[in-house]
């Protein structure tokens, strides 16, 4: 731990990043809510592969039921994320021969941004995701040969990130890609390859028992028709005629956002609380997608584009895809409206889950003044979306015109994917974007944050071959 004690500006932003999260847990006692926690809930007080979303941040908290804690599992989730800091940072001097004022700084975000810790609040699967998935990458870019060993580790934490969000699938093709790159050795390929399919394949395998198919969910192309449902035009384009109950209600410009008309009474899709969405309609909704596609790919581009591009680094954030969702990721000056009588898929409502697991209401208590601080501290205090731009831009740089490009490329193309696949397979949310912000981060930091010979005893290494001896770097 010496390499922490010895940057000043990390303690400072460490302390802070601890601090703020106590504060965040004295204010908002209990968790804050979203539409999602009561399915994670039901799949905890009985596990069962969910038709809408994948189980493994469920199967989390099944693991943590016999405590009966809610304020547990978000003690948790921002014990997690401190920790992933401090890990993170070490690597980056130790392993990455960052600088250390470069390394705090990568890692600020992270343990600073409040609606990242709004979000280690709410009870949802993007914290231990982005722990497993940041865990993964570190670990494989860890510098030296990346024997079997190594490799079925990162395939492991890859894997279960996967059961946790499906986003996590393509990070296994980056992890591959970047072995090639390095040209491993045949083992290693497959250490990775079989760890990662057990957990996916066994889930996958669990899920067809439950559901009859084999897959991860049963809502993929219900996701891609709310995608194209932004754009679908049938009066322009006639679909087949067992489609047309699947065209999109009202005219383009005046349709809701995309995830939103999945979900909105009276949706063609015919979703219903409590109810799975069935093998059928799922399959239409997904032939009805790509008949979109094929037939207005330019406007299917201009909506993902406008997503990525626009909403994601955009200065300021708009109350997108609804205002109810958005207000989500603040900090409440009241209790959110829980809406108990609603029935929860799987069995029961929201007030028996919650009860079930929490022996509560699971009520959130929020006290001042502590919740008052937090509240003001994320009116000021947060990554704009075009800063983590400017982030991306410089790390893609760096792959151009600085050293260890394979370990920058690795972290770089880890966050543009995690940006990119929503907006290209669902919608935009600015959740989404959190996950991302520390690969960012980490890619620019190694791209030009890196010491130079003269900076240390050792000159920093390139990357190099795996199995072949590393040779010093030349200064630039």
């Amino acid at each position: 731990m010496g390499v922490v004690r010895g940057n000043r500006l990390f303690c400072v932003v460490l302390l802070a990043g601890v601090v703020l999260r106590v504060i965040t847990m004295l204010g908002f006692r209990g968790v804050l809510w979203f539409n999602d926690s009561y399915d994670f809930l039901r799949i905890a007080n009985d596990p069962f592969p969910h038709p809408l979303r994948p189980s493994g941040y469920g199967l989390f908290l099944w693991v943590l039921k016999p405590f009966h804690s809610l304020a547990l599992v978000t003690a948790l989730h921002h014990a997690a994320i401190v920790g992933m800091a401090v890990v993170g940072y070490r690597m980056l001097v130790r392993d990455f021969d960052v600088r250390r004022a470069w390394a705090a700084v990568a890692v600020a975000p992270v343990l600073l941004d409040a609606y990242q810790i709004e979000l280690e609040q709410l009870l949802l699967s993007d914290t231990l995701f982005t722990v497993l998935a940041l865990g993964a990458m570190l670990l494989l870019a860890k510098p030296g040969a990346t024997g079997w060993q190594r490799a079925a580790l990162v395939g492991a934490l890859l894997g279960v990130a996967s059961v946790t969000r499906t986003v996590g699938v393509p990070l296994f093709l980056i992890a591959v890609l970047y072995l090639l790159v390095r040209r491993t050795r045949w083992p290693v390929y497959v250490a990775l390859a079989v760890t990662f399919v057990l957990p996916v394949g066994a889930y996958a395998t669990w899920f067809q028992q439950e559901n009859g198919r084999f897959a991860m969910t049963g809502v993929d192309g219900i996701f891609l028709w709310g995608r194209t449902a932004a754009f679908a035009d049938c009066d322009s384009f006639k679909p087949p005629p067992d489609l047309a109950r699947l065209c999109p209600h009202g005219p383009k410009n005046h349709r809701p956002s995309s995830s939103h008309q999945i979900w909105q009474e009276g949706s063609p899709t015919g979703w219903s609380n409590g109810e799975a969405f069935d093998a059928k309609t799922n399959a239409d909704a997904q032939r009805f997608a790509l008949w979109a596609i094929r037939n207005q790919p330019l406007d299917y581009a201009r909506v993902v584009s406008y997503d990525f591009f626009v909403r994601t680094f955009s200065w300021h954030r708009s109350r997108y895809p609804t205002v109810g969702t958005e207000a989500r990721y603040h900090f409440p000056t009241r209790p959110t409206a829980q809406k108990p009588e609603l029935p929860v898929l799987g069995g029961g409502d929201r007030r028996t889950v919650v009860r079930e697991y929490a022996h509560g209401t699971g009520r959130t208590h929020i006290v001042g003044p502590f919740a008052g601080v937090m509240r003001g501290y994320q009116e000021h205090v947060s990554v704009p979306g075009t800063v983590l731009g400017v982030v991306l831009l410089a790390g893609a740089a760096g792959i151009v015109w600085r050293r260890a490009r394979a370990r920058t490329a690795l972290f770089w193309t880890t966050g543009v994917m995690l940006l990119a696949i929503p907006p290209v397979t669902v919608d935009f949310d600015y959740r989404y974007m959190l996950p991302a912000l520390p690969f960012a981060c980490f890619a620019a930091a190694m791209a030009w944050g890196r010491r130079i010979p003269s900076d240390r005893k050792a000159a920093p290494v390139e990357d190099v071959p795996d199995g072949k001896e590393p040779q010093p770097a030349s200064a630039n």
